[in-house]
């Protein structure tokens, strides 16, 4: 099986604004010239980033003492605390369902419940 070659002649691609053939490299220094070696950058000032915030911070009734208390024993250890709080506070709404045979659906809306009046009352300040 005999395969067909071809070949394409570099002098038949010429361009009637860069003179006779770019492919041949005749004309790569002069358009090398004319390109702007530097990219331009816009002088637009950086945008900030973002900073997390707590959305819930000075609501509710206890948001004060919640923000002193974190400001005293440093946020890392608050927000271990505050997350064994949650943990036991989720374990005995699991248990009170267990107790009174609700099943696991009003189970998990209790628990959102319990963490919209959270909310409210400033506990997640």
């Amino acid at each position: 099986m005999a395969m067909a070659t071809s070949s394409i002649p570099t002098s038949g691609f010429t361009n009637p604004g860069l003179g006779s053939s770019f492919a041949s490299g005749e004309n790569y220094n002069m358009l090398m010239k004319s390109v702007s070696v530097q990219a331009r950058v816009p002088n637009r000032p950086t945008r900030a980033q973002p900073m997390m915030k707590n959305v819930n911070e000075g609501k509710g009734i206890f948001a004060p003492l919640v923000v002193v208390t974190r400001n005293i024993v440093g946020k890392k250890r608050f927000n271990q605390l505050r997350g064994k709080a949650i943990a036991l506070h989720s374990q005995v709404i699991t248990e009170f369902c267990k107790s009174i045979g609700a099943d696991s659906k009003q189970r998990q809306g209790l628990i959102r419940l319990a963490k919209k009046n959270g909310e409210k009352l400033g506990f997640l300040a």
